[in-house]
């Protein structure tokens, strides 16, 4: 037995402990992934539309939205930015050149001035104290020739470089994501003319006026070039159509860079003017890779650990848990033997404490119930020998009018004392009417022991009831000139009506056959706060108190010749006791200094 119990906890423990462990495993291997880019995806988005207040609240200055970028990556570690409807920048007048354009055929650009973001040509850092002449032809008054598309009727520039023969050498700068995907663009067209239909060129040369360079923090907002890839990536689509634009929800892309995964979020808003323009966000997922790969490593340890935890729980099962079972074991085995002296002692307050407890109390109940269902045998015995008291009870009230009746008809027919003929006539009715009313009872208390009638219940008043029964007995109350002393009140109860009635009719009629005549009756109801109590109190006779239980018997009258002088069939008070049984409500007869009080109590409608 205990070699069993240890063996299966051991299974138990261990089979459990693995099962936690793949779970574990396959959950943060497979699943804990997506739960973190959705929960990342999630929290993002919600940023996002914070985000969005704080910039429209905000002052149209470079310096306080470069702060704002610069706290959102440090809250969400997010990058973030917003460009307009040409995919350029906003706020970037830091780093830019105003530049002079000469006259030329083409009048669009003739005698203005425009400005050009140098992010989208050349980096922040090669603008440092370290590389003074990187790039000795950007400066005040230096020449520049540009050349580039016209895309929505506004000029975008590709190349820039000192003179127009420079545009192509390897002097020049140029937008490199701007170029690449017209590369891609034209081979849409059957025909290079067909694209310069619908792009056409620009070549314009000038004198560059002022050149910003973005100085302390303003510096750290271009040096983030994964980000800037991506935004010119993003203004090359958007020029050239192939974004598709969503005014009603964010847009979510997947990027990849070096082995790590990025998401970008697009989300087109109004600026503080009302005009379109995109937040543009990324943000990098590697920190889930890197705790995946950690909690791989970690696993070795964990194995190891639970490995351990198995053994020392196994050991703890069979020292501490297997020793109070088997105890149970010897003290259920004697009780199944009916021997029920044994108690196992209770030295935990754990689940084997309770199970012990139980098992003690279940003991206790076992034992009882042996003595009670002992005394239940005796009782039946009992119950057997008041069977045949009911039927010999049942034979001699039947009997007895039968032999008046069988003595009436022989006379009758003998002829003897025919002047008494009414008389004979009138003795056989009365016998007659006894035993259909002796019927008539047994069949009803027959229902109501038969556990099949159902007592309906519905709402009335006492006192009416009473005052009903108190009426149909005037007759009977006249009969022995006995006074009626009633104390009721008009309450509602919750019964029978037709049975309560019954109940009141068998007091009553209780009560007259044995008050002693020109004696008093006290009918009185007394009302408590959720039930009522009726009282039939008679005058003169009392009960003796060992008979007090026995008169809701049947046929029983209180003289052992049960004799049928008073009256009745000896079923009222048991037919009653059934119908208040039925209703759950308490009852009883008391002996008071002046007779004998019988009552029960009634349920008050709420």
């Amino acid at each position: 037995m205990k070699q069993g119990i240890v063996l299966k906890l051991f299974l138990f423990t261990t089979g459990l402990c693995l099962f936690i462990l793949a779970v574990i495993f396959i959950g943060q291997t497979v699943f804990f992934k997506q739960f973190y880019v959705h929960q990342k995806v999630k929290d993002v988005n919600v940023a996002l539309q914070a985000y969005e207040q704080d910039y429209l609240n905000l002052s149209a200055d470079t310096h306080d939205t470069t702060k704002l970028e610069q706290d959102f990556y440090q809250k969400h570690n997010t990058w973030i930015t917003t460009v307009d409807t040409q995919g350029n920048l906003k706020y970037a007048d830091d780093f830019s050149m105003e530049i002079q354009l000469e006259p030329s055929d083409e009048s669009m650009f003739s005698n203005k001035t425009m400005t050009v973001p140098l992010y989208s040509f050349i980096d922040v850092e090669e603008f440092s104290n370290d590389n003074p002449f990187l790039i000795p032809w950007i400066e005040e008054g230096g020449e520049i020739a540009m050349e580039g598309l016209i895309m929505n009727n506004r000029p975008v520039i590709q190349r820039m470089g000192k003179r127009k023969f420079n545009l192509r050498d390897e002097s020049h700068l140029e937008n490199r994501q701007m170029v690449n995907k017209e590369y891609a663009i034209v081979n849409r067209y059957e025909n290079p003319t067909q694209y310069r239909e619908n792009y056409p060129t620009f070549l314009v040369k000038g004198t560059i006026t002022k050149v910003r360079i973005p100085e302390g923090a303003g510096v750290s907002r271009y040096t983030n070039h994964l980000l800037l890839e991506r935004i010119k990536v993003f203004q090359a689509d958007l020029l050239y159509g192939d974004w598709q634009d969503s005014k009603n929800a964010n847009q979510i892309l997947d990027y990849e860079e070096n082995h790590v995964n990025y998401k970008i979020f697009v989300d087109r808003i109004q600026d503080r003017d009302g005009n379109p323009a995109y937040l543009f966000a990324m943000t990098s997922l590697q920190p889930v890779n890197e705790a995946a790969g950690m909690i791989k490593d970690y696993y070795v340890y964990i194995i190891i650990a639970t490995l351990l935890l198995v053994v020392l729980a196994s050991f703890y099962y069979s020292r501490q848990i297997t020793r109070p079972l088997l105890r149970i074991n010897r003290t259920t085995r004697q009780m199944a033997d009916l021997d029920f002296s044994e108690k196992i002692p209770i030295t935990t307050k754990d689940e084997i404490g309770d199970l012990s407890r139980n098992i003690n109390e279940l003991s206790e109940r076992l034992h009882s119930h042996i003595l009670r269902l002992e005394q239940d045998i005796e009782k039946e015995k009992q119950l057997e020998n008041t069977r045949k008291e009911f039927i010999a009870g049942v034979s001699h009230e039947l009997k007895t009018p039968l032999s008046v009746i069988q003595s009436c008809l022989a006379i009758m027919k003998d002829g003897v004392a025919s002047h008494k003929r009414d008389y004979y006539f009138k003795a056989m009715e009365d016998e007659v009417k006894r035993m259909d009313l002796l019927i008539v009872d047994m069949l009803e208390l027959a229902k109501y022991e038969s556990g099949t009638y159902t007592m309906d219940m519905d709402s009335f008043y006492i006192d009416a009831v009473i005052e009903r029964v108190c009426a149909k007995l005037a007759t009977d109350l006249e009969a022995k000139q006995l006074h009626l002393d009633m104390s009721l009140k008009p309450v509602e109860v919750l019964a029978n009506e037709r049975r309560i009635e019954q109940v009141v009719v068998n007091f009553l009629s209780n009560a007259i056959r044995y008050t002693p005549d020109q004696e008093t009756i006290v009918i009185s109801i007394l009302e408590d706060q959720d039930t009522v109590k009726i009282c039939i109190e008679n005058k003169g006779t009392r009960i003796p108190d060992e008979q007090l239980e026995k008169i809701w018997e049947r046929f029983y009258r209180g003289e052992p010749s049960r004799q049928r002088s008073a009256g009745g069939t000896g079923l009222g008070l048991a037919i009653s006791k059934k119908i208040l049984e039925m209703h759950g409500v308490p009852y009883g007869a008391i002996n008071t200094p002046e007779g004998v009080m019988f009552y029960f109590h009634l349920n008050k409608k709420a």
